[in-house]
């Protein structure tokens, strides 16, 4: 049964994905541009993953919950995969200060953004 769930909250968490992507302009990596849609996808994932973690700990959510939620939808929302290729691509463009800017905003504000929920999460609860 867990393997339903994560295949039904993957689903939608990548349709949740493609409509946040094409809410934002064309990327243009090559011309040095941010790659916003994916920054802020893999935050709000974060978010969304520090607040489940949150609730799962609380024991607020079942065990399929989390599977369908944690494992399943953020699994399927939040790309790593799109995150390492932006980064190369914008080396490969010639760009590496906009790429070491992603890299690091990535990788800061996707942990701060998890430890942030857990701690505000906690102060409330």
């Amino acid at each position: 049964m867990s393997w339903v769930l994560v295949f039904v909250g993957g689903g939608l968490g990548a349709v949740a994905r493609l409509t946040l992507v094409r809410l934002f302009p064309p990327l243009q990596l090559a011309a040095g541009g941010f790659p916003w849609a994916t920054f802020v996808t893999n935050v709000l994932a974060c978010i969304l993953l520090g607040l489940g973690l949150s609730l799962a700990a609380r024991n607020q959510l079942t065990p399929g919950q989390q599977v369908f939620a944690l494992t399943g939808f953020c699994g399927g929302f939040s790309t790593f995969s799109t995150f390492a290729a932006d980064v190369v691509i914008l080396l490969q463009e010639g760009n590496p200060g906009v790429a070491f800017a992603y890299l690091l905003a990535s990788v800061a504000c996707g942990a701060l953004s998890v430890y942030g929920v857990l701690y505000l999460h906690a102060a409330t609860g």
